[in-house]
């Protein structure tokens, strides 16, 4: 029999614990809104906001090319590749291209066939490679928001070329679009990320954190308030690159039609949510899988005004009007 030894942990019984006090970094709130969430009047009396996040990668990611040791291994058609160490993977640098140069092009003629607006989650490096998918982003009214300047793992990275990425990565932005993101999803963080976003001081909400089904505040960073906008890993066509995901594009729409349904439920007994649905060009664009978020486009569309179809600017903007939190540095 194994005998663990008794242990006793600074932060056992807290709720609230780590963050910029004890230099750890991000705080973590394992309590949030509880069963006491704000009460939520989205616009036209939606009961749910639904976020389509277009991620565009494509160009950004690990290569040689790049100036890379190694190739990119995630989220592609090969599930479980490997990095290859000091070569290119001609297949993987192919399936990416596919997302840019085709993909992306068949999801942007969908949403604007369906006339739904979505946010961008853009890498700075492959909005670059591309100022065609750039202008037509622009010229449909999407917001483009900030996917950091690489589609790196972000958790080892040095302060200072993290800090470096993120200013170059909006700089990209002015320079491509004409305007600056207000919004942040770096995606592969570390507790420090959210800092360094805060330190920029042009963004309105970041999306690192996968923690609630509301936006919500933090005030850790100078005591000013700090927006986040949760993403999800769930709602997101990814899983057709992870074993035991998604195999077809009716698993996905049924699983986002499921969602919908329960979150319009609970919107309708009086706690409206918002709902995010990931999406990437090089998945999602293909032809088969692209006819899931159509049918799930027509369904979100079938509800009306009880649905609200949006930016993640458009929530951004919601919540400073009417959920800015006052009184939150007296009640910390």
């Amino acid at each position: 029999m194994v005998l663990y030894p008794l242990s006793i942990h600074i932060n056992d019984g807290k709720s609230r614990y780590g963050g910029m006090d004890d230099g750890s970094g991000g705080l973590r709130d394992i309590v949030g809104y509880a069963n006491k969430p704000p009460v939520v009047c989205w616009p036209r009396g939606a009961k749910v906001a639904v976020n389509l996040v277009l991620n565009y990668e494509e160009g950004g990611e690990n290569c040689l090319l790049h100036g890379d040791g190694e190739s990119e291994k995630l989220l592609s058609e090969i599930v479980g590749a490997g990095a290859l160490v000091g070569q290119r993977h001609a297949n993987m640098e192919t399936l990416y291209d596919y997302g840019s140069r085709a993909g992306f092009w068949r999801l942007y003629d969908l949403l604007l066939r369906k006339n739904v607006p979505c946010t961008v989650f853009a890498v700075g490096m492959a909005l670059e490679r591309n100022p065609t998918a750039a202008k037509a982003m622009v010229e449909a009214g999407w917001e483009v928001a900030s996917h950091g300047y690489r589609w790196w793992d972000y958790q080892n990275t040095e302060e200072e070329v993290e800090r470096e990425h993120i200013k170059r990565s909006v700089q990209i932005h002015k320079d491509m679009l004409g305007i600056r993101p207000v919004g942040i999803y770096q995606g592969k963080p570390n507790v420090h990320t959210r800092r360094l976003v805060v330190e920029e001081g042009g963004f309105l909400y970041d999306s690192d954190s996968y923690a609630d089904d509301l936006p919500y505040w933090t005030t850790e960073y100078g005591g000013q308030p700090h927006l986040i906008i949760p993403y999800t890993l769930s709602e997101n066509d990814m899983k057709f690159a992870i074993p035991n995901g998604f195999s077809n594009a009716d698993e996905f729409s049924k699983h986002l039609i499921h969602t919908l349904d329960y979150l319009i439920e609970e919107g309708r007994r009086g706690s409206p949510k918002m709902m995010s649905v990931g999406l990437h060009c090089r998945l999602v664009g293909r032809p088969g899988r692209a006819k899931g978020l159509e049918d799930f486009i027509d369904y979100a569309k079938s509800f009306g005004d009880d649905v609200w179809i949006c930016r993640r600017d458009e929530i951004a903007k919601h919540w400073y009007q009417n959920h800015y939190p006052e009184n939150l540095m007296s009640s910390l």
